[in-house]
């Protein structure tokens, strides 16, 4: 229990119809949660399609956690209004990064796992983990919950996973 299974890159890439929450737009900014790690995102002011391309580190270690997210508009004299939430389990990017070490697998670009749409995630759509140049690379579509609209782009890396080696080549 405990163990670091490595560095967990998450990229907020961008958001997709975000719910108006001020007059005719909103101010939003990301929220992600890791266990008891949080990091958030800058606010793009006035846009329901915002674009952050912003990288959030988290360490990923045993028991492997779910990455929550939650999206909020910035408010300056009231407390910030939520524009939904999401999550997606964590446990598939392990299992291919696993995967990842039993084949050997360090150049080039190779499919290791799909995931579709389920109860332990809010994907859009189907999602390739690919081993790329030696990283777990997963790139999410979720669909914000509670709200009427609204979806976030994530692009998951796991570095240094489960691999003693990655750090001295």
């Amino acid at each position: 229990m405990g163990d670091s299974l490595g560095l967990l890159k998450v990229t907020v890439v961008q958001g997709k119809r975000l719910v108006i929450r001020d007059f005719k737009t909103s101010d939003p900014y990301v929220v992600v949660k890791l266990g008891n790690q949080v990091a958030k995102t800058k606010v793009i002011n006035s846009c329901l399609n915002p674009v952050w391309n912003e990288e959030l580190s988290f360490f990923l270690n045993e028991p492997i956690g779910v990455l929550n997210l939650e999206v909020f508009d910035k408010d300056f004299l009231k407390t910030d209004d939520k524009m939904g939430h999401a999550h997606v389990s964590l446990q598939p990017i392990v299992s291919a990064a696993r995967l990842r070490q039993i084949l050997r697998v360090s150049s080039g670009e190779t499919t290791l796992r799909k995931v579709v749409p389920d109860s332990d995630n809010c994907l859009v759509r189907e999602s390739c983990i690919t081993c790329v140049d030696g990283e777990v690379v997963q790139s999410v579509w979720l669909r914000l919950c509670d709200v009427e609209s609204g979806e976030i782009e994530l692009k998951i890396k796991l570095t240094d996973a489960l691999d003693p080696d990655a750090t001295s080549g």
